[in-house]
């Protein structure tokens, strides 16, 4: 009798796990699910719309209803969270130095709630959130997070390749055979794709320079393309960087050949990611601001944990990762009152001293 049952509750907890972590892959989103309402995914999604509104321009800034569903990908210390999330507009407008964990729901206008999704990276140091989108009317957003993992093409003159196209110049020029160091001509095609970190596709060619491998270890201003003995070479590499551990990237590179690229875009004119043409070790990881003490200025999202916190619910969750959480704060719509009637309004007895229609026919 007692092995029996044993064997029954090793099943039943065998099907929960597997229905548990198999809805973590059935949507496509890496990650395994878990608990809505942890902390450390309140911290997450606290960060992510401190960084959605701090990019609004107009209408109001929004606030946190309902996290819907958690899921995490850990690497040592750090972690990955892929999140989905509802938000409502607040009373806050936008553009306001007011944190909208210090503002209420907007009681009028639109009364559903606004579906979000984002990546947050989390650690004991840091949170990052990568990418975040919701869909609200009249707002577009260049880093739309509609396939939250996936590789997004990244425009060529964008801000974000210099560090991996300097480091993938810096490990060809490492390892080639030329006596010349090369310096990067055009991008052809980049992506970029969330994973323990950063990885970045990139295609692009470079072009020979005067300077000589006997005579400069790097690149410098010194060195430019050497137009009387033209040598191209074209490459793919895959770069992968996670600027907040302060780690160097790590570049892999791939059909390494000679010869330009032929049917890309050219670069605007005045842009070069070798701008700054020191070593990548000389790039510092972004840094984080540190948290206002001042009341009424915006704070980081590490330091506003505590308020974004779901309020305790008279209701217990039977979810078993506690999905959807409690509301973060009480909802309560004003409804508009309509205009009184014309045929109502023309009923109501003249207040005295005014003409009414019996006295046109006197």
């Amino acid at each position: 009798m007692m092995s029996s049952a044993v064997g029954l509750f090793a099943a039943a907890l065998l099907c929960f796990c597997s229905a548990a972590f198999g809805q973590a892959g059935a949507d496509g989103q890496p990650g395994v699910l878990v608990f809505c309402d942890d902390p450390s995914v309140q911290k997450a999604v606290t960060s992510a719309l401190h960084d959605f509104n701090s990019k609004l321009t107009v209408g109001q800034k929004l606030a946190l209803f309902e996290v819907t569903v958690a899921k995490k990908t850990e690497d040592g210390s750090d972690s990955l969270y892929y999140l989905e999330f509802t938000s409502r507009r607040s009373d806050c407008p936008a553009g306001g130095s007011k944190n909208w964990t210090d503002c209420d729901y907007l009681p009028t206008g639109a009364l559903a709630a606004i579906s979000c999704n984002a990546t947050v990276y989390v650690n004991e140091k840091v949170t990052f959130t990568k990418e975040v989108y919701c869909n609200i009317d009249g707002y577009i957003s260049a880093e739309k997070a509609k396939c939250l993992g996936c590789p997004v093409e990244i425009e060529e003159n964008s801000e974000d390749l210099k560090v991996p196209l300097v480091a993938s110049v810096s490990k060809f020029n490492s390892i080639s055979n030329s006596t010349h160091l090369f310096a990067i001509n055009r991008v052809g095609h980049a992506t970029r794709q969330v994973v323990a970190g950063f990885r970045y596709k990139l295609r692009f060619d470079m072009k020979k320079t005067t300077c000589a491998k006997a005579e400069h270890k790097d690149l410098n201003d010194l060195c430019v393309p050497d137009e009387d003995n033209k040598e191209f070479v074209n490459c793919n590499a895959t770069v992968d960087m996670a600027p907040w551990r302060l780690e160097q990237p790590s570049v892999l590179l791939a059909e390494c050949r000679s010869g330009a690229l032929s049917l890309i875009r050219r670069r605007p004119p005045g842009w070069s990611p070798l701008r700054n043409l020191d070593a990548p070790s000389s790039h510092p990881s972004p840094s984080v601001p540190s948290p206002s003490k001042t009341p009424g200025k915006e704070e980081s999202s590490e330091e506003d944990t505590t308020a974004s916190k779901p309020s305790a619910s008279p209701k217990a969750n039977n979810h078993p990762f506690h999905c959807p959480t409690s509301p973060w704060k009480q909802f309560k719509p004003v409804q508009p009152v309509a205009p009184p009637d014309a045929a109502q309004a023309s009923q109501k007895p003249p207040l005295e001293g005014d003409f009414s229609d019996t006295d046109l026919l006197s």
